[in-house]
Protein backbone atom coordinates (compact mmCIF):
# COMPACT_ATOMS: atom_id res chain seq x y z
CA UNK A 1 0.00 0.00 0.00
CA UNK A 2 1.52 3.23 -1.08
CA UNK A 3 2.33 6.18 1.74
CA UNK A 4 0.70 8.64 2.64
CA UNK A 5 0.56 10.95 5.14
CA UNK A 6 -2.68 11.79 6.34
CA UNK A 7 -3.64 14.81 8.46
CA UNK A 8 -4.19 13.87 11.68
CA UNK A 9 -6.29 17.01 12.64
CA UNK A 10 -8.03 19.20 11.27
CA UNK A 11 -7.45 23.20 10.82
CA UNK A 12 -9.24 24.09 13.35
CA UNK A 13 -8.22 21.59 15.57
CA UNK A 14 -4.60 22.56 14.99
CA UNK A 15 -5.44 26.16 16.20
CA UNK A 16 -7.07 24.92 19.21
CA UNK A 17 -3.74 23.48 19.91
CA UNK A 18 -1.40 26.26 19.03
CA UNK A 19 -3.71 28.50 21.26
CA UNK A 20 -3.32 25.99 23.47
CA UNK A 21 0.62 25.66 23.59
CA UNK A 22 0.76 29.54 23.45
CA UNK A 23 -1.73 29.90 26.91
CA UNK A 24 0.87 27.33 28.21
CA UNK A 25 4.35 29.34 27.48
CA UNK A 26 2.75 32.15 28.55
CA UNK A 27 1.76 30.72 32.16
CA UNK A 28 4.83 29.54 32.41
CA UNK A 29 6.95 32.66 31.89
CA UNK A 30 3.88 34.76 33.40
CA UNK A 31 4.49 32.62 36.80
CA UNK A 32 8.58 33.05 36.41
CA UNK A 33 8.32 36.43 35.71
CA UNK A 34 6.35 36.69 38.92
CA UNK A 35 8.35 35.03 40.82
CA UNK A 36 11.63 37.05 40.10
CA UNK A 37 9.70 39.88 40.53
CA UNK A 38 8.51 39.45 43.75
CA UNK A 39 11.86 38.03 44.86
CA UNK A 40 13.35 41.36 43.18
CA UNK A 41 10.86 43.33 45.27
CA UNK A 42 11.23 41.98 48.22
CA UNK A 43 15.53 43.07 47.87
CA UNK A 44 14.83 46.25 47.34
CA UNK A 45 12.63 46.31 49.97
CA UNK A 46 15.58 45.65 52.04
CA UNK A 47 17.94 47.67 50.70
CA UNK A 48 15.45 50.57 50.99
CA UNK A 49 14.88 50.00 54.59
CA UNK A 50 18.35 50.00 55.38
CA UNK A 51 19.46 52.92 53.57
CA UNK A 52 16.01 54.60 55.52
CA UNK A 53 17.70 53.23 58.71
CA UNK A 54 21.01 55.40 58.03
CA UNK A 55 19.72 58.35 56.50
CA UNK A 56 17.13 58.65 59.76
CA UNK A 57 20.41 57.64 62.17
CA UNK A 58 22.66 60.67 60.42
CA UNK A 59 19.33 63.16 60.84
CA UNK A 60 19.79 61.98 64.31
CA UNK A 61 22.94 63.01 64.38
CA UNK A 62 22.37 66.10 62.78
CA UNK A 63 19.92 67.19 65.00
CA UNK A 64 22.05 66.02 68.12
CA UNK A 65 25.18 68.42 66.82
CA UNK A 66 23.30 71.43 65.00
CA UNK A 67 20.55 71.64 67.73
CA UNK A 68 22.24 71.15 70.86
CA UNK A 69 24.74 73.48 70.66
CA UNK A 70 23.56 77.09 68.82
CA UNK A 71 20.34 77.51 71.30
CA UNK A 72 23.06 77.97 74.45
CA UNK A 73 23.28 81.16 76.43
CA UNK A 74 26.15 83.07 76.45
CA UNK A 75 27.32 84.01 79.79
CA UNK A 76 29.41 86.57 81.20
CA UNK A 77 32.00 85.99 84.25
CA UNK A 78 35.17 86.08 85.19
CA UNK A 79 37.84 83.75 84.03
CA UNK A 80 41.12 83.09 83.76
CA UNK A 81 42.30 82.43 80.39
CA UNK A 82 45.48 80.65 81.84
CA UNK A 83 43.26 77.68 83.53
CA UNK A 84 39.91 78.16 82.20
CA UNK A 85 38.52 74.68 80.84
CA UNK A 86 36.78 74.12 77.78
CA UNK A 87 33.22 73.88 79.14
CA UNK A 88 33.76 77.71 80.93
CA UNK A 89 35.47 78.72 77.57
CA UNK A 90 32.26 78.09 75.75
CA UNK A 91 29.78 79.36 78.14
CA UNK A 92 30.80 82.98 77.38
CA UNK A 93 30.26 82.37 73.88
CA UNK A 94 33.63 81.46 72.41
CA UNK A 95 33.42 78.65 68.80
CA UNK A 96 34.98 75.29 69.73
CA UNK A 97 37.39 76.01 67.21
CA UNK A 98 38.78 79.22 69.14
CA UNK A 99 38.74 76.83 72.18
CA UNK A 100 40.85 74.41 70.49
CA UNK A 101 43.31 77.18 69.42
CA UNK A 102 43.46 78.64 73.11
CA UNK A 103 44.68 74.64 74.54
CA UNK A 104 47.20 74.39 71.68
CA UNK A 105 48.15 77.73 72.70
CA UNK A 106 48.61 76.73 76.03
CA UNK A 107 50.05 73.21 75.15
CA UNK A 108 53.26 74.80 73.62
CA UNK A 109 53.94 76.69 77.46
CA UNK A 110 51.77 79.80 76.01
CA UNK A 111 50.95 82.15 79.04
CA UNK A 112 48.44 85.04 79.39
CA UNK A 113 50.75 87.47 81.45
CA UNK A 114 47.59 90.51 80.84
CA UNK A 115 44.09 90.67 79.38
CA UNK A 116 45.10 92.32 75.88
CA UNK A 117 47.36 88.67 75.69
CA UNK A 118 44.09 87.33 74.71
CA UNK A 119 43.41 89.29 71.89
CA UNK A 120 46.13 87.13 70.24
CA UNK A 121 44.12 84.30 70.21
CA UNK A 122 43.79 82.68 66.54
CA UNK A 123 40.51 83.64 65.24
CA UNK A 124 39.26 86.34 67.88
CA UNK A 125 37.17 88.85 66.80
CA UNK A 126 37.24 92.80 68.02
CA UNK A 127 34.14 92.32 68.87
CA UNK A 128 34.39 88.88 71.10
CA UNK A 129 37.65 90.66 72.78
CA UNK A 130 35.94 94.07 74.20
CA UNK A 131 33.45 92.26 75.48
CA UNK A 132 35.24 89.55 76.75
CA UNK A 133 37.89 91.65 78.13
CA UNK A 134 36.42 93.26 81.41
CA UNK A 135 35.99 89.83 82.66
CA UNK A 136 39.40 88.57 82.30
CA UNK A 137 41.25 87.99 85.77
CA UNK A 138 44.79 86.47 85.58
CA UNK A 139 46.14 84.42 88.76
CA UNK A 140 49.10 86.32 90.63
CA UNK A 141 50.70 82.54 89.43
CA UNK A 142 51.56 83.76 85.99
CA UNK A 143 52.40 87.39 86.89
CA UNK A 144 56.00 88.26 86.60
CA UNK A 145 58.39 87.35 89.57
CA UNK A 146 59.24 90.83 89.56
CA UNK A 147 56.62 91.98 90.48
CA UNK A 148 56.96 90.92 93.77
CA UNK A 149 59.84 92.95 94.71
CA UNK A 150 59.41 95.95 96.10
CA UNK A 151 60.68 99.55 94.18
CA UNK A 152 60.97 97.36 90.78
CA UNK A 153 60.28 99.59 87.71
CA UNK A 154 56.84 100.50 86.81
CA UNK A 155 54.80 98.25 85.73
CA UNK A 156 52.47 97.41 83.36
CA UNK A 157 50.95 94.56 84.32
CA UNK A 158 48.51 94.09 87.37
CA UNK A 159 48.20 94.53 91.08
CA UNK A 160 49.57 91.29 92.89
CA UNK A 161 46.99 91.94 95.82
CA UNK A 162 44.19 90.99 92.92
CA UNK A 163 43.25 87.48 92.83
CA UNK A 164 40.92 86.04 90.80
CA UNK A 165 38.97 84.80 93.63
CA UNK A 166 38.11 88.52 94.23
CA UNK A 167 38.11 89.82 91.04
CA UNK A 168 35.19 91.90 89.66
CA UNK A 169 34.37 93.15 86.32
CA UNK A 170 33.80 96.75 87.09
CA UNK A 171 37.41 96.82 88.83
CA UNK A 172 40.76 98.17 86.66
CA UNK A 173 43.43 95.93 86.89
CA UNK A 174 46.48 97.67 84.93
CA UNK A 175 48.23 100.53 85.91
CA UNK A 176 47.62 102.28 82.82
CA UNK A 177 49.31 106.06 81.89
CA UNK A 178 47.21 109.20 83.02
CA UNK A 179 45.32 110.38 80.60
CA UNK A 180 46.45 113.89 79.18
CA UNK A 181 43.92 116.59 79.51
CA UNK A 182 42.00 118.77 77.08
CA UNK A 183 44.16 121.28 75.40
CA UNK A 184 47.24 118.44 75.68
CA UNK A 185 48.12 116.87 72.23
CA UNK A 186 50.55 114.06 71.26
CA UNK A 187 52.14 113.71 68.18
CA UNK A 188 51.27 110.72 66.29
CA UNK A 189 54.42 109.91 64.63
CA UNK A 190 56.70 109.97 67.16
CA UNK A 191 54.64 109.05 70.51
CA UNK A 192 55.31 104.89 71.48
CA UNK A 193 52.40 102.60 72.85
CA UNK A 194 52.69 103.87 76.19
CA UNK A 195 52.53 107.37 75.34
CA UNK A 196 49.72 106.68 72.78
CA UNK A 197 47.96 104.92 75.55
CA UNK A 198 47.83 108.84 77.24
CA UNK A 199 45.35 109.65 74.54
CA UNK A 200 41.32 109.26 76.06
CA UNK A 201 40.26 106.55 74.18
CA UNK A 202 43.39 104.90 73.08
CA UNK A 203 44.13 101.53 75.21
CA UNK A 204 47.13 99.39 74.35
CA UNK A 205 45.13 97.56 71.67
CA UNK A 206 44.65 100.87 69.56
CA UNK A 207 48.53 102.05 70.57
CA UNK A 208 49.63 98.60 68.77
CA UNK A 209 47.43 99.58 65.93
CA UNK A 210 48.28 102.87 65.59
CA UNK A 211 52.08 101.80 65.02
CA UNK A 212 51.67 99.44 62.89
CA UNK A 213 49.36 101.15 60.68
CA UNK A 214 52.07 104.21 61.06
CA UNK A 215 55.05 101.58 60.26
CA UNK A 216 53.02 100.40 56.75
CA UNK A 217 52.13 104.11 56.15
CA UNK A 218 55.82 105.37 56.29
CA UNK A 219 54.15 108.18 58.72
CA UNK A 220 50.92 110.07 59.00
CA UNK A 221 50.41 113.42 57.05
CA UNK A 222 47.49 114.45 59.24
CA UNK A 223 44.88 113.45 62.15
CA UNK A 224 42.64 112.42 59.72
CA UNK A 225 44.56 109.68 58.78
CA UNK A 226 43.92 107.77 61.89
CA UNK A 227 40.48 107.25 60.92
CA UNK A 228 41.80 104.73 58.61
CA UNK A 229 42.53 102.38 61.23
CA UNK A 230 39.59 99.87 61.98
CA UNK A 231 37.91 100.80 65.11
CA UNK A 232 39.60 103.92 65.83
CA UNK A 233 37.24 106.70 68.02
CA UNK A 234 36.67 109.93 66.51
CA UNK A 235 36.50 111.31 69.79
CA UNK A 236 40.64 110.97 70.19
CA UNK A 237 41.58 113.35 67.71
CA UNK A 238 41.58 116.38 68.64
CA UNK A 239 44.37 114.70 71.41
CA UNK A 240 46.22 114.07 68.44
CA UNK A 241 49.41 116.18 66.81
CA UNK A 242 51.31 115.27 63.51
CA UNK A 243 54.79 116.15 62.69
CA UNK A 244 57.44 115.70 60.45
CA UNK A 245 57.95 113.71 57.15
CA UNK A 246 56.88 110.47 55.95
CA UNK A 247 59.21 107.92 54.61
CA UNK A 248 58.83 107.58 50.75
CA UNK A 249 59.08 104.20 48.40
CA UNK A 250 60.55 104.43 45.25
CA UNK A 251 58.30 102.67 42.68
CA UNK A 252 60.61 102.12 40.40
CA UNK A 253 62.51 99.32 42.63
CA UNK A 254 59.79 97.63 44.56
CA UNK A 255 58.84 94.72 43.45
CA UNK A 256 54.67 93.82 43.68
CA UNK A 257 54.56 92.07 47.45
CA UNK A 258 56.89 95.05 48.40
CA UNK A 259 54.52 97.61 46.52
CA UNK A 260 51.23 95.86 47.95
CA UNK A 261 52.45 96.42 51.72
CA UNK A 262 51.51 100.06 51.53
CA UNK A 263 48.03 100.85 52.68
CA UNK A 264 47.52 103.10 49.69
CA UNK A 265 48.51 100.72 46.94
CA UNK A 266 45.92 97.73 46.24
CA UNK A 267 46.76 94.77 44.00
CA UNK A 268 45.81 95.57 40.87
CA UNK A 269 47.31 99.12 41.37
CA UNK A 270 50.21 97.14 42.37
CA UNK A 271 50.12 95.08 39.14
CA UNK A 272 49.13 98.04 37.27
CA UNK A 273 52.79 99.54 38.20
CA UNK A 274 55.09 96.86 37.45
CA UNK A 275 53.26 96.09 33.92
CA UNK A 276 53.87 99.67 32.91
CA UNK A 277 57.60 99.62 34.23
CA UNK A 278 58.04 96.26 31.97
CA UNK A 279 56.50 97.91 28.83
CA UNK A 280 57.04 101.46 28.99
CA UNK A 281 60.26 102.12 31.13
CA UNK A 282 60.37 103.47 34.36
CA UNK A 283 57.82 106.10 36.04
CA UNK A 284 58.83 109.54 35.63
CA UNK A 285 56.15 111.52 38.13
CA UNK A 286 52.59 110.68 39.20
CA UNK A 287 51.54 112.01 36.18
CA UNK A 288 52.58 108.65 33.99
CA UNK A 289 49.79 106.50 36.67
CA UNK A 290 47.08 108.98 35.20
CA UNK A 291 47.25 106.92 32.49
CA UNK A 292 45.94 103.81 34.50
CA UNK A 293 42.52 103.05 34.81
CA UNK A 294 42.64 101.67 38.58
CA UNK A 295 44.42 104.85 39.61
CA UNK A 296 41.53 107.45 40.91
CA UNK A 297 42.40 111.13 41.17
CA UNK A 298 42.07 110.90 45.02
CA UNK A 299 44.39 107.69 44.88
CA UNK A 300 47.04 109.75 43.11
CA UNK A 301 46.82 113.04 46.46
CA UNK A 302 46.97 110.56 48.67
CA UNK A 303 50.11 108.87 47.25
CA UNK A 304 51.96 112.14 46.40
CA UNK A 305 53.14 112.40 50.08
CA UNK A 306 54.74 108.73 50.05
CA UNK A 307 56.00 108.05 46.66
CA UNK A 308 59.59 108.80 44.57
CA UNK A 309 61.09 108.03 41.31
Amino acid sequence: MPFRNPRLFSRSQRDAIRIAIAIGILAFLGTYLFRDDETETAEEFAADSIAYAKEQALENEKTYYYDAEPHKKVERFAFDPNTADSTTLLRLGLAPWQVRNIYKYRAKGGVYRQPDDFARVYGLTQKQFRELRPYIRISDDYLPAAMLVKNSPKQTYYSPKQTYATAQPTQSYEQRPAKISVGETIDANHADTSMLQRIPGIGSYRAKKIVDYRTRLGGFTNEEQLLEISDFPPESLPYIAVSGTPDRINLNKLKLKELMRHPYINFHQAKAIMDYRRLRGKLQSLDDLKLLDCFTEQDLKRLEPYVTF
